[in-house]
């Protein structure tokens, strides 16, 4: 570990206190100058480290930047490979290369301040600007579970993004069957799953979990496409600004570990899901068609009743669902 990364460690488990030049040296096992040095090189990378004549450093207790020192803090499985991008075309391609070169195991993560080429379900893209989200993709290891199941994971991960958002930021999400969570009536969250199988046995060897979660409505909007759509935890970068993420991170991969050790579909799931009751349109392909959503199964799936009146189930990838005005 360098210098400044060790430092930046320090000065996280010491958010808001004062950290003496000497006492810095001799925990970095180097000079004073080599600590200024690394104080220089995080505040040229926008960490907001606060420096006195005989007081020391101290990184703001407002502070709230991404570091994989700052997220490892709070993670309960700490020693995972993490690697934090300041801009990436897809995490979830970074971790799936990460997994299949053996880099990357069960619990393990990728995460950018921004993507170029973030993607949804169905071959959509997922709207990723610099610092006004949260962009991830977890490794997970499943035991023996297949495609069938693999809806299960997707679940999971909602629930683990409803369970950090409350504690780390006392907000309350609605989730959408099947892979969104909302606030306020827009999509503040997209889940993407994508599964690596033994051919031969048709077991999953690794799943990525891709988890984009929009904190503030960035200065520059939405896409058009997106206008009444997309929305966000908070209004503005003013707003979001008391969000610890790294706290946010480490609880987002925390639950979402917890969630799958035992997989199956969670109560919070159904209970806060937004779906079963509502009238909904089914978009399969270019066709569309109208049905009302009546629950949510044990194995992840939707049960709807057709116009027709006759029982359907869908599953995860064949259809999409818009709910109706």
């Amino acid at each position: 570990m360098t210098v400044k990364s060790r430092l930046l460690e320090l000065l996280e488990q010491h958010k808001g206190e004062t950290l003496s030049g000497e006492a810095l040296a001799g925990e970095l096992q180097c000079t004073r100058a080599a600590v200024w040095k690394a104080v220089k090189a995080l505040r040229e990378e926008g960490y907001a480290i606060e420096a006195g004549t005989n007081r020391g450093y101290m990184l703001s207790r407002d502070s709230n930047r991404l570091s994989v020192e700052g997220i490892r803090l709070y993670l309960n499985q700490p020693d995972v490979y993490l690697k934090l991008y300041r801009e990436a075309g897809s995490t979830n391609q970074l971790a799936k290369q990460a997994a299949v070169s053996g880099e990357a195991g069960h619990g393990s993560f990728v995460i950018a301040q921004q993507q170029t080429a973030g993607r949804g379900r169905r071959g959509r893209s997922f709207y990723s600007p610099e610092d006004a989200g949260l962009y991830l993709s977890v490794v997970l290891e499943p035991k023996g579970e297949t495609l069938q199941e693999s809806l299960l994971l997707t679940t999971a991960a909602a629930v683990a993004v409803y369970k950090a958002v409350q504690k780390v930021c006392g907000i309350s999400l609605d989730i959408k069957w099947v892979n969104d969570l909302y606030f306020h009536g827009r999509k503040v969250c997209g889940i993407l799953t994508e599964a690596i199988t033994d051919f031969e046995s048709g077991n999953i060897e690794y799943a990525i979990v891709g988890i984009g979660l929009n904190l503030y409505c960035a200065a520059v909007g939405y896409p058009e496409e997106l206008q009444g759509i997309a929305g966000a935890l908070y209004p503005d970068e003013t707003s979001a600004s008391g969000i610890d993420r790294n706290l946010l991170t480490a609880e987002i991969v925390n639950f979402l570990l917890e969630e799958t050790a035992h997989l199956k579909l969670s109560s919070v799931y159904v209970e806060h899901n937004m779906i079963p009751g509502r009238e909904i349109t089914i978009m399969d392909g270019s066709r569309s068609r109208h049905a009302r959503a009546l629950d949510i199964c044990p194995d992840g799936c939707l049960r709807v009743e057709e116009e027709d009146g006759t029982i359907s189930v869908l599953s995860y990838g064949e259809v999409s669902v818009l709910m109706k005005d």
